[in-house]
C-alpha cells in the first residue's frame, strides 16, 4: 500500500513539471519581452572636478562625471572653446563608453580670463545617443567669473537657406587690433552656430569695445581665408554691456585678384584661371609665334577663366606674360606642350522638348563663334509653315540667340544648313534640326506679385526660384509696378527681392576691408505653390531690415 501511494505521488510531481514546462512553453510563444519604453532621457552631470563655474584654476586636467555611460559623437566639430585655445585639448573616451569625459588642456591658459568649454551635442548616452544639449562648462583663471553677454543672428546674405556651424568671433578693440587682424590670429571670443540654428550666443564676456564678426570657416582655423571663406560683420563697435541684439549677413566677397597656372588643356585651347576681376587681363605670348598661327582670347561661360586659343602648330611650349593694367601687375608663366586632344565644333541648345514661354532659346557652343548666316537658319511650325523670327550672335557669352514667336500646342523646328555657324578655326556643322513643342496654356500658371511696406526701395529685381535657389524668371523694375510671371510651370517657387543700390541689375556682394556690405536681399516667407491652370495673386510685405 505505502509502494501504490508513493507511486502516486511521484507520477503527480512528474504531471506538476510537465505543466509547468508547458505553461513556459506557451508563455514563450506568446512573445519576447518588450524590455519596456525607449530610453529617451539625456545623460546628466553628477559632479566635475574641479567643479562647475570653478575660480582661479590652476590646473590643466578637468573630469566630468556622469549617472549612466556617455561617449563623445563629433566632437571635432561640436566643441567650440572661448577663448580659442592655440592646441586642440585631448579628451577621452574616443571611440568608446565612460562614466566621465577627461579634458586635459595643453595650452597655457591666459591669466584672469574665463574660459567656456560648449560642447554642442556632442555627448551622448552610450545605448540610444540621447544627447546632452549645449552642455557648457565655464571656469576662471581669475577670482572670478565674467558674466557679460551678447546675441544676435546670422543669416546669408544672398540664400534662403543658411549656413551651419558658422563662427561667431568676438575681437577686443585695442592698440593690437586692425582690420587685417581676422586674417592673422584667432578672437578673444568664439562661439559657433553648430547645425541647428541662425541664433547665436557668446556668454562670459569682458566689459568692453569689441568688432563681431561671423565666418564660414572651410579650414576651421579661425582665420579668415578670403578665396574659401564666408564672412559678415557688424560696421559700428560693439560696447559691451549692451542690450542690443544684431543680425549679420553672411557673404562671400570677390577675391582679390591672382592668376592661376595656366594648362594646356587641348591642342588648341591654353586655360588661364583667374580670382577676382578679369576685365583688365592680357594675355600675350613672348615666344615668337609662326606667322600662320591664329589666337583669339575668350571668357568661358559662367567661369572665372580666360581661353587662349590658337591654330595647332609644332611646338614646346609657350612663353606668356599674364598683365593687369588696372593693377599694374605682370605675371609670367611658361604652359608646355603635352598630348591632349582637340577641341572641335559642338553646338548645345540651352532647352530640348518643350519650348517653355519666357524662356530664351540660346545655341551655345564649345569652340569660339565668330560668323553666322541667318539666310542658313530656318525655323518653322506645324512641319511645314516658316516663321519670322530674330538671330543675335553673343560672341561674349559664345552662343546664338533665337527669338520668336511662341503659339500654345504647336511643334517647331529650328535648322541648321552648312554654314549657319562657323567658329574661329572655320569649322561649320553639317545639316542640323532641333524640334521642340509648346504646351498648351491650361498646363502653365500665372503668379502676380504685389510689393508693400515702407522699407521698397528702387531700383530693385524680382525674381522666382526653384527650392534650390536657382533663378527661373526675373522682372527688373525702377517704379511700382505689379510683378506678373506668366505661363509659369507648376511648382513650388521662392520669391526674392534683390535692392539694386548701385543699379547696375545684378546683386552685388559686400567687402570686408572697405567696410562695404552685400545689396540688400528678401524673400517671401514660405514657398508659393503654383498649380496648372491657376491664376495666383501674393502681397509680399517688406519689412525694414537688413
Amino acid at each position: 500500500m505505502l509502494y501504490f501511494f508513493g507511486m502516486i505521488r511521484k507520477i503527480l510531481a512528474l504531471l506538476f513539471l510537465v505543466l509547468m514546462a508547458l505553461a513556459s512553453y506557451q508563455c514563450a510563444r506568446r512573445g519576447a519581452p518588450t524590455g519596456g519604453p525607449k530610453d529617451e532621457i539625456p545623460p546628466r552631470l553628477v559632479r566635475a572636478d574641479p567643479p562647475n563655474e570653478s575660480t582661479n584654476l590652476r590646473t590643466n586636467k578637468i573630469r566630468l562625471y556622469f549617472d549612466e555611460l556617455v561617449k563623445l559623437k563629433e566632437v571635432q566639430e561640436q566643441l567650440i572653446v572661448s577663448p580659442p585655445l592655440k592646441y586642440r585639448p585631448q579628451l577621452t573616451p574616443q571611440g568608446g563608453a565612460s562614466k566621465f569625459i577627461e579634458i586635459l588642456i595643453k595650452d597655457t591658459l591666459l591669466e584672469n580670463t574665463t574660459y567656456t568649454f560648449n560642447f554642442g551635442q556632442s555627448i551622448v548616452d552610450n545605448n540610444e545617443e540621447n544627447p546632452l544639449s549645449f552642455f557648457t562648462y565655464v571656469f576662471s583663471t581669475g577670482p572670478y567669473l565674467d558674466s557679460l553677454e551678447l546675441a544676435g543672428a546670422v543669416k546669408d546674405a544672398y540664400n534662403k537657406q543658411p549656413d551651419n556651424f558658422v563662427s561667431i568671433m568676438l575681437y577686443k578693440i585695442d592698440s593690437s587690433y586692425t582690420d587685417s587682424t581676422v586674417y592673422k590670429r584667432p578672437p578673444d571670443y568664439l562661439t559657433n552656430t553648430l547645425d541647428s540654428a541662425i541664433i547665436f550666443r557668446l556668454k562670459n564676456l569682458k566689459e568692453g569695445n569689441y568688432a563681431l564678426i561671423g565666418l564660414k570657416d572651410a579650414a576651421k582655423d579661425n582665420l579668415f581665408d578670403q578665396k574659401t571663406d564666408k564672412i559678415a560683420f557688424v560696421q559700428d563697435t560693439i560696447s559691451l554691456p549692451t542690450d542690443s541684439i544684431y543680425l549679420m549677413n553672411l557673404f562671400r566677397e570677390i577675391p582679390d585678384y591672382g592668376v592661376a597656372v595656366p594648362s594646356m588643356v587641348s591642342q588648341n585651347r591654353i586655360s588661364f584661371g583667374y580670382y577676382g576681376d578679369g576685365k583688365n587681363i592680357e594675355i600675350q605670348p613672348l615666344t615668337v609665334l609662326p606667322d600662320t598661327v591664329k589666337t583669339l582670347v575668350t571668357k568661358e561661360y559662367e567661369k572665372d577663366t580666360l581661353n587662349y586659343w590658337f591654330t595647332p602648330f609644332e611646338m614646346d611650349s609657350i612663353v606668356f606674360t599674364v598683365k593687369n593694367e588696372q593693377l599694374k601687375v605682370i605675371d609670367t608663366f611658361t604652359v608646355k606642350n603635352r598630348k591632349v586632344g582637340l577641341d572641335s565644333l559642338v553646338l548645345t541648345p540651352n532647352q530640348r522638348g518643350n519650348l517653355e514661354y519666357g524662356t530664351p532659346l540660346q545655341i551655345r557652343a564649345n569652340t569660339p563663334l565668330v560668323k553666322m548666316d541667318t539666310s542658313k537658319i530656318n525655323v518653322v511650325y506645324q512641319d511645314s509653315l516658316s516663321l519670322d523670327y530674330r538671330a543675335v550672335l553673343d560672341t561674349t557669352n559664345n552662343r546664338v540667340d533665337l527669338d520668336f514667336e511662341r503659339l500654345p500646342d504647336t511643334k517647331y523646328a529650328v535648322a541648321l544648313l552648312p554654314g549657319a555657324i562657323e567658329d574661329f578655326f572655320g569649322a561649320t556643322v553639317d545639316s542640323t534640326m532641333y524640334t521642340f513643342n509648346t504646351k498648351k496654356l491650361s498646363d502653365y500658371g500665372n503668379l502676380s506679385i504685389n510689393l508693400s511696406g515702407d522699407s521698397v526701395r528702387y531700383p530693385l529685381i524680382v525674381q522666382l526660384t526653384n527650392e534650390k535657389g536657382e533663378t527661373q524668371r526675373e522682372i527688373y523694375a525702377t517704379e511700382p509696378q505689379v510683378f506678373e510671371f506668366k505661363n509659369i510651370p507648376p511648382a513650388n517657387y521662392l520669391v526674392r527681392v534683390i535692392f539694386d543700390t548701385n543699379e547696375n541689375r545684378q546683386w552685388d556682394t559686400g567687402s570686408f576691408l572697405k567696410k562695404e556690405q552685400p545689396e540688400r536681399v528678401s524673400y517671401y516667407p514660405n514657398p508659393i505653390e503654383v498649380r496648372a491652370n491657376w491664376e495666383k495673386i501674393e502681397t509680399f510685405t517688406l519689412l525694414d531690415t537688413p
